[in-house]
């Protein structure tokens, strides 16, 4: 029977080389996909696969890994993590084409920074929606009128049976919790 992935990331800790192997060789494939499905470029998915591993190895050696249990939703968050950095990189730097000549125009209409934004806007969406799940139930309600709906709080309010000042507080202590999660989570917001 193998190993359970704590198991192993406890025996690396513990100066098991062998045990991170096993581990990137368990989860090579599902990591290497999401990066490739993101970056859509085997050469740069390759690099970020090699630099997810480097801070995962750096993380446990400095005994800072405490996921307890939860190995590749953490090597995931990191590997998209360094794709929005890969992103954000590379979305300042110009793009050549092949002559001597520098077109400003090619900088301006390159339509692949148009989807490398979409895929970092629906990311940080999609990350968005996963914390507000994890909110009581009130605040959520109250959140998810107020930005998806697009209700008042009045509006709110009365929906929820509570006073303006009840929907304006769940919705401050939203944002506050909605914050102190991003941080938890280490979710990088595009400016």
């Amino acid at each position: 029977m193998s190993k359970p992935d704590s198991v192993l990331v406890s025996s690396y800790i513990n100066g098991n080389e062998k045990s991170l192997e096993i581990l990137i060789c368990r989860h090579k494939q599902r990591v290497f996909s999401f990066i490739l499905s993101k970056v859509l470029d085997k050469d740069i998915a390759e690099d970020i696969f090699q630099d997810t591993f480097i801070k995962v190895i750096r993380t446990l050696k400095r005994g800072n890994y405490n996921e307890e249990g939860k190995f590749l939703p953490w090597v995931m968050r990191i590997a998209h993590n360094l794709i929005i950095d890969h992103f954000r990189r590379n979305k300042r730097i110009p793009v050549f084409k092949n002559t001597d000549e520098f077109d400003i125009f090619s900088v301006i209409s390159d339509d692949r920074l148009n989807i490398e934004n979409q895929i970092i806007k629906s990311q940080i969406l999609e990350d968005v929606r996963e914390l507000i799940e994890e909110l009581p139930n009130d605040q959520k309600e109250v959140l998810l009128m107020r930005m998806y709906k697009d209700m008042s709080f009045k509006e709110i309010a009365e929906n929820t049976d509570v006073s303006i000042n009840t929907a304006l507080g769940r919705m401050r202590y939203a944002l506050i919790n909605m914050r102190k999660l991003i941080e938890k989570h280490n979710i990088i917001l595009v400016n």
